[in-house]
Order: C-alpha cells, then sequence, then structure tokens
C-alpha cells in the first residue's frame, strides 16, 4: 500500500464479523496524525499469518512532537486542578471500555493470536484498573511533621511530570491501563508507545480517550519500534520517567539511556522463571487447574507464568499423570471459538524461540510427557508442552522461553523447594499449593519474589501490587505503591516567629 493510499482510520471487519473503525495514525494532542516520514508498517494477525492492516510508524522526530503536546498539557490545569476531574475522565473511560468490551476483546484477539475467552478477561480487568485509580485519585495525601514550635514542616506529593511508557506485545489493553491508569490519576502526562507486533487495542483505546474527556496532549500513543521510537522515549532530555515492560535485556538498555541522559526515574516490569509449588498436602483436583492456568493462560505468553514446577515425591508422579491429561485437554486453535483456552504465539519470530527450546530440551535429554512440537496447520500455535527429568543447568529450566513449556521437577523437603526457587535471577511471582497454613506463610517468606501466589495463580487485582526482585524489575505496577513511581515527594520547612506582643 502507498503512503497516499493509507488515511488515518481503516475499516476493518474482525472475525466476528464486526465492521468497526481502527485508527492507525499517531494519536497527538487528542487527534490521529500522520508521522513526519509517514512510513508504515504491516500488523499480522498470529492465527492466520494474514495481514491485518499497516499502521503509522513514528520516529524520533514524532517523539519530539509528542512530547511537546504532553508538556503542554501538563502546564494547563490538568496538573494542578481538581482530581475530580482526573477521576471523572477515568469512570467514563471504564464505562466506554465495557460497552465497547466485545469489540475491544475481538481486536486484541485478532491482533496478538490470544483466545478470545483470554482477551474478554483481558478487557474485563482493564476496566476494573481504571475504576480502581478514579478512587485514588483524590487520596495523594501528604503529612505534618512535629519538630518543635519553631516550625512547621509539610509535605505534599506532586505529579512527576512527563513520562514516557512501552508496553508489551503480550497484554496489549491491560498493559495500556497499567501505565496510563496512574498517569491520569496523578495528573501526569505520556507518551505511550505501543508494541510494533499489537498496536491496534491501544490505538483503538485512544479513541476512548477522547470521549471520556480527556484533555488535548495528556495522553499520547505512538506505535513504532525499540531501536528508534523507543529509544527516543528513554533518552529524551525532558521526559521526567519512563515506565517499561518487556524482556530484562531491552529493560537494562533503557535504564542505561535513562540514566545517561537526564537520570530520569524508571520502573521496570520485565522477565521471570516462576516457580510454582506442589507440596504432597496440596488439594490436588484444585492444584491441577492451578498449574493449567500458571502455565497455559494467554498461551504462555505471560512474564509471571508458573513455568517451573516443584512437585514434592509423596504425589509427584500423581501430579505427572493428571497434569498430562489435563494439559491435553486444553483447546488450542482458532482463538474465536468460544471453547478455545489457548490461541496462537503473538508472532513467527516468538513461536521460532518456543520451538528452539523444545528441541533444545529434547537434545539434553528432558523427557516430553506431553506436547513438544508445533500444531498443522496454518497460525502459530504450539502444542501444550510439558518436559519432566530436567535438572537445573538445562536450559528449558533456566531461561524464560515466554510460550506454553514448563518443567517439572521433584523435591523432598522444604528445604529443597525452596532451594529450587530461588534458583533464578529471576524474581517475579511464585505459586504455592498447599493446605498448610504454617507452611504457607514460612515458605512464602523465604522465596524471593515480588508475588506469591497461595492455592490459586495468576489472581491479579488492582489493589494488589506487583513488580519484581533482581533481574524481574524495578518498581511495582497496580496498588497503592504504583502512585509513587509517579509521584515525587517536597519537603516544606517554615519558620514560625514567634510573636512579641
Amino acid at each position: 500500500m502507498s503512503k497516499s493510499q493509507l488515511p488515518l482510520t481503516v475499516k476493518l471487519t474482525l472475525p466476528t464479523g464486526v465492521t468497526y473503525e481502527q485508527p492507525v495514525g499517531l494519536f497527538i494532542n487528542n487527534e490521529f496524525v500522520y508521522p513526519k516520514q509517514k512510513k508504515t508498517f504491516e500488523v499480522v494477525s498470529p492465527s492466520t499469518e494474514e495481514v491485518i492492516t499497516e499502521v503509522y510508524e513514528a520516529l524520533q522526530e514524532d517523539v519530539e512532537t509528542a512530547v511537546v503536546a504532553a508538556e503542554e498539557a501538563y502546564k494547563s490545569s490538568w496538573s494542578t486542578g481538581p482530581p475530580t476531574v482526573r477521576m471523572s475522565v477515568l469512570l467514563k473511560l471504564a464505562d466506554l471500555i465495557e460497552a465497547d468490551a466485545e469489540i475491544i476483546a475481538a481486536i486484541e484477539s485478532y491482533d496478538n493470536g490470544k483466545s478470545l475467552q483470554n482477551a474478554r478477561g483481558d478487557v474485563a480487568l482493564t476496566a476494573a484498573y481504571f475504576r480502581s485509580c478514579a478512587g485514588w485519585a483524590d487520596k495523594f495525601m501528604g503529612t505534618v511533621i512535629e519538630t518543635g514550635d519553631t516550625h512547621f514542616n509539610y509535605t505534599r506529593r506532586e505529579p512527576i511530570g512527563v513520562c514516557g511508557q512501552i508496553i508489551p506485545w503480550n497484554f496489549p489493553l491491560l498493559m495500556a491501563s497499567w501505565k496510563l491508569g496512574p498517569v491520569i490519576a496523578t495528573g501526569c502526562t505520556t507518551v505511550l508507545k505501543t508494541a510494533e507486533s499489537t498496536p491496534l487495542s491501544a490505538l483503538y483505546l485512544a479513541t476512548l480517550l477522547v470521549k471520556a474527556g480527556l484533555p488535548k496532549g495528556a495522553v499520547n500513543i505512538i506505535s513504532g519500534f525499540g531501536p528508534t521510537a523507543g529509544s527516543a522515549i528513554a533518552s529524551h532530555p525532558r521526559i521526567n520517567k519512563v515506565a517499561f515492560t518487556g524482556s530484562t535485556a531491552t529493560g537494562r538498555i533503557i535504564m542505561k539511556a535513562a540514566a545517561d541522559s537526564n537520570l530520569k526515574k524508571v520502573t521496570l516490569e520485565l522477565g521471570g522463571k516462576s516457580p510454582n509449588i506442589v507440596f504432597n498436602d496440596a488439594d490436588l483436583d484444585q492444584t491441577i487447574g492451578h498449574l493449567i492456568t500458571a502455565i497455559f493462560y494467554n498461551s504462555g505468553e505471560v512474564c509471571c507464568a508458573g513455568s517451573r514446577v516443584l512437585i514434592q515425591s509423596g504425589i509427584y508422579d500423581e501430579v505427572v499423570k493428571k497434569f498430562k491429561v489435563a494439559a491435553e485437554s486444553v483447546k488450542t486453535g482458532n482463538p474465536f471459538e468460544e471453547s478455545t483456552f489457548m490461541g496462537a504465539q503473538a508472532s513467527e519470530i516468538q513461536l521460532s524461540k518456543i520451538l528452539k527450546y523444545i528441541e533444545l530440551g529434547k537434545k539434553q535429554g528432558a523427557t516430553v510427557v506431553t506436547g513438544g512440537e508445533r500444531c498443522a496447520g496454518k497460525g502459530y500455535f504450539v502444542k501444550p508442552t510439558i518436559f519432566a527429568d530436567v535438572h537445573r543447568d538445562m536450559d528449558i529450566v533456566k531461561d524464560e522461553i515466554f510460550g506454553p513449556v514448563v518443567t517439572l521437577i521433584k523435591f523432598d523437603t522444604v528445604d529443597e523447594a525452596v532451594a529450587l526457587a530461588n534458583d533464578t535471577e529471576y524474581g517475579l511471582a511464585a505459586g504455592i499449593h498447599s493446605t498448610d497454613v504454617n507452611k504457607v506463610l514460612s515458605v512464602s517468606s523465604r522465596i524471593k519474589a515480588g508475588t506469591i501466589w497461595v492455592n490459586t495463580y495468576n489472581d491479579f487485582h488492582p489493589m494488589v501490587p506487583f513488580g519484581g526482585y533482581g533481574a524481574s524489575g524495578i518498581g511495582r505496577e497496580m496498588g497503592e505503591e504504583v502512585f509513587h513511581e509517579y509521584t515525587q515527594v517536597k519537603a516544606v520547612r517554615l519558620h514560625i516567629n514567634k510573636p512579641t506582643v
């Protein structure tokens, strides 16, 4: 398609049969605009391997335009006016998302490859999170500090200013909400870059931001690639904070760019290789379902996926048998069939990476319990894969695969389970399955991870903070903690002259 032929919005028909208007331009100052060079790139549907559309690509000069818009918006009453205005925008946005829930879920599934039922869950969580952020908008309190009668001391919490945000391709809509919710609630402004392989839902979300009453320039959404647009955001001298969700390797690059530019504040939600521990006293019928959710939800493309299942020796054989049966019952295929749980991998690159690791596991001596191959036919589909007979030096045990591949490891004692769980550079999440509350509390305190799920997994709530230890990142998303990432504390100390009369 030539540059002159591609408008700023295109009419698309989703696999559900619904036709809608899809924005493809850059969203700057509450309107869709052309980039300076009018370059485009293709967006491919992972389930069909066919091009959905093209979208316009932002380059460094377009990032600059978006930053200028964000700066002007921040100087307005948006950052200093009544917080109820920001609250109102977030509440209206949540209502609009719910009104368009089926369209948005279908866009997400079409663009990302995830099953429609998983995409619907993302939409529901997105609306819930925006509502949660609305509730926080008027609750950023300072304190009065008592130091004696010679001074009056107080603190206030102020928005950090213009932000840069870079989201991943595995949860495009939900990760956009995790970034935009705190920005809007605190009165910051932002330039958000979508993942190049999955830009469509965030661009559609932009249309709802306008309808919700967001002022011009407060949120700017651009599509582009990491080495160009992403780099321009991370190194921009007038962006005060950058938030990134993605790989640990890219996180290191962003952190260095932030330091080398203006020492901007950084939050990083990065990779994981999370342990999922099953003790002898676990409720197995319940636990097997959570093991399935932990690794096969969202086609395994989850940073906190429970990809290392540690099983106590007394129930190891039983768990392997039941887990195999459950995995083989997971319906994989057309994401738009209502019964499909596991859709396609998000891209051909990701598919190739997963298949490479599966072959490495086989070559290094691991036993394929089930799966271990690509599904036949069109689309980037992989069978749910379970490996047994693994050891800690295998690549499939050490590396983040980011796909529906899980390893099973046997242990005998609690101490051994904790040691195995912590035998990783990552520390994003962990699961514990046990009916012994004393054991659960003890093990939870000993595992080095930012989130511990007990007798559940991938169980998110807007009020519960999420983030990692070690190579899994810096800072937190959601909960009260996230608002500390978008605000800064100012202390005021006023000397008091004692009256003489």
